[in-house]
């Protein structure tokens, strides 16, 4: 399956992981859908500190694992930045993957703070 949704790039959108298979309509995609309320637009390299983290909030992503490329919500990962900030625990936010983040992600995140967390 294919996209004509952009990246943060300005780009066509790259498809995120099909092993596991992600994004909100499980395509690979992290496309941006009106039907989304979490708006899983954010590729990221999925580390066991983001794991746990997420996990505390009450989102546990068993059977993922650390390594796995996956859309995840915009607003959590907004919320593990906010968290590093208060805990000084930079290893909780998840690196992005900017060819496969949806350019809806620019809304929500200030560019400087996207930037420093691409891979």
């Amino acid at each position: 399956m294919s996209t004509s949704q952009l990246n943060i790039y300005g780009e066509k959108l790259k498809l995120c992981s099909n092993s596991p298979l992600t994004g909100y309509s499980r395509n690979g995609y992290c496309e941006f859908d009106k039907n989304d309320n979490g708006l899983h637009n954010v590729c990221v390299f999925l580390t066991g500190d983001f794991l746990k983290f997420t996990k505390t909030r009450g989102n546990d992503l068993y059977p993922l694992k650390e390594g796995n490329r996956w859309c995840i919500c915009i607003g959590r990962w907004i919320e593990a930045y906010n968290e590093s900030l208060k805990t000084r625990n930079d290893k909780i936010v998840p690196r992005i993957f900017g060819e496969y983040t949806n350019i809806n992600v620019l809304n929500y995140i200030n560019k400087d703070i996207l930037r420093k967390y691409l891979i």
